[in-house]
């Protein structure tokens, strides 16, 4: 029988990467209901007269990446809300804030996001520039990575915070020198004005999914984990039905493990209804299998929680280690009784003691239940002890790298580094160390909190610069020995994350695999390293179906 979809050679030949442990390299795929059903010779032999024949010309077909770590239907959102992604100071800010408050006079409330720390003193803007664009309606506007949050003078006044406000056990209200809140909102402290927020209808998260979804489609992404489905964003709505409903309706083009969210303000009681969730929770291409626990915050405003405490900026020990946001025996317990359930424990950590605590939850996981299988993995993993890298492979716990964010800029000169003190800066994001100890490596991008593109991340991980579409100013190489190859990044974002993902069917270019695949413009072991973040992506399959063409 003919195929379908065969992918071959022309003047240049054909170059297919497999994704496999061999690195072995082939010419040609062949697809047949939506399956590879031949690689390398065989296939240009089941081309028939209906075959759709893609002439890869020199160019690099690959298995679809795999996001391991994102959230597309919030980045779907701040697309159609007041996007501020992809600009980066103050007064850009303010001017897109005030236009869109302009063209939106019937709003409720001025939503959106996307700010740089970096664009404002201390990582920290205020209510009284906010005021300057948008004084008649409450402003609520999370920055980049989603641990704080831009309000307005009217927002403060709504949510009823003072001086008075205590702050809460898991957040921080930025203040002024006087104690009054100043407007910016860390952590748990976004709670006190997130709850406030009017509900969006489900047919806007519907639109709001599938413009994410097609955003990352751009990008040669096939499947991805979802790092937080569940009500942790209170009345703003729930992705598990609107995933469920999308599914249902063959809206999802896309392979979804949907993370349920863990609420660090509950105990173990919160188990059954997980549980529950996750029953209901498979459709089509989603399934809600993995739990994501967030352990901690953010470095740049110290809730990141961490082994010695952060510095003052001049070298000097200060009082403060960050926040655990579960207690760690807690943890431990929850991590053991959900992995005997069958969950995979998806752990978000950026400080050492955090990353630490996850392990540990880890490790007595499997002392009480034996090794099940399921694939843990600790998502950012920004600073890391160098006693416990050694024990992602002991334990079998997943490194999820987000690559992209290994590099010197604004940010981390101005906001992290000086905090961390020089130890501890040398211990960010190992992937050198990790690989050399032998542990296994996923990738994901954690958009919107940053861009989805997966070449672009790639670069960062190899030459541990910013790619050329992220540049952000002339650095040196951050910590360069800690660089992983080509191969390896490749791996990690197709192989690694559909491991984590539990797709045992995709990652990989072999013949019975479901054909899910993404074309490059070129093959970027061809060119130096330097240009790896150039590299675009063509066409994006699912199954062998087109669901991306480049314009």
């Amino acid at each position: 029988m003919p195929a379908d979809l065969v992918f071959t050679g022309g003047a240049h030949g054909g170059r297919v990467f497999l994704s496999d442990a061999s690195r072995a390299r082939a010419d040609a795929v062949a697809v047949r209901d939506g399956r590879i059903v031949a690689v390398g010779a065989d296939a240009a032999e089941l081309i028939g007269a209906g075959t759709e024949v893609v002439d890869l010309d020199g160019r690099l077909l690959i298995p679809g990446f795999q996001d391991a770590h994102v959230h597309p239907l919030w980045g779907g959102l701040d697309m159609l809300r007041c996007d501020l992604a992809d600009i980066g100071t103050q007064d850009e800010y303010l001017d897109r804030i005030r236009r869109y408050a302009e063209e939106h006079p019937r709003d409720e409330w001025v939503l959106g996001g996307g700010w740089q720390m970096s664009a404002f003193p201390g990582g920290t803007p205020t209510a009284a520039a906010l005021d300057t664009a948008v004084a008649d309606r409450p402003a609520f506007l999370p920055n980049r990575d989603g641990h704080g949050a831009w309000v307005n003078s009217r927002a403060l006044e709504l949510a009823g915070i003072t001086r008075d406000t205590p702050d809460p056990a898991d957040g921080r209200i930025e203040r002024d020198a006087d104690g009054h809140p100043s407007g910016t909102l860390h952590e748990g402290a976004m709670g006190l004005v997130n709850r406030l927020l009017p509900p969006e209808p489900h047919a806007r998260l519907r639109e709001a999914l599938a413009v994410g979804q097609r955003h990352l489609h751009s990008f040669g992404i096939t499947a991805w984990q979802d790092a937080i489905v569940g009500t942790q964003y209170g009345d703003a709505g729930d992705p598990l039905p609107v995933y469920v409903a999308a599914a249902r309706a063959g809206e999802l083009s896309a392979r979804v493990v949907g993370s349920l969210w863990w609420d660090r303000n509950k105990g173990l009681e919160q188990i059954d209804h997980l549980v529950a969730m996750r029953a209901a929770g498979r459709a089509g291409r989603f399934a809600a299998t993995s739990i994501k626990i967030m352990q901690d915050g953010v470095a740049e405003n110290f809730t990141a929680s961490m082994l010695e405490p952060y510095c003052d900026g001049h070298g000097h020990r200060t009082d403060n280690s960050g926040i655990s946001f579960v207690e760690p025996e807690l943890l431990k317990e929850a991590a053991a009784r959900l992995d005997a359930l069958g969950f995979t424990l998806h752990f978000h950590a950026i400080g050492d003691r955090a990353v630490r605590e996850c392990l540990d939850a880890a490790e007595e996981a499997l002392r009480r239940n034996g090794p099940r299988g399921n694939p843990h993995h600790i998502s950012h993993i920004q600073v890391v002890h160098p006693d416990d890298v050694p024990r992602f492979r002991r334990l079998g716990v997943t490194a999820n790298m987000q690559m992209l964010w290994a590099t010197l800029e604004p940010q981390m000169v101005e906001l992290t580094l000086p905090f961390l003190g020089d130890e501890r800066s040398s211990w960010q994001y190992p992937f050198g160390d990790l690989l050399r100890a032998g542990a296994a490596l996923a990738a994901g991008s954690d958009w919107s909190v940053s861009t989805p593109d997966p070449m672009a991340a790639i670069h960062t991980a190899v030459n541990r610069r910013s790619a050329p579409s992220e540049w952000e100013g002339d650095y040196p190489a951050f910590l360069p020995e800690q660089a992983i190859d080509l191969g390896t990044a490749l791996q990690a974002y197709t192989a690694g994350s559909a491991r984590v993902n539990s797709l045992p069917e995709t990652g990989s270019i072999r013949v019975g695999m479901l054909a899910d695949l993404a074309l490059l413009d070129r093959d970027p072991f061809d060119g130096p390293a330097d240009e790896i973040g150039d590299t675009r992506v063509l066409g994006t399959w699912v199954e062998g179906e087109r669901v991306y063409e480049a314009g």
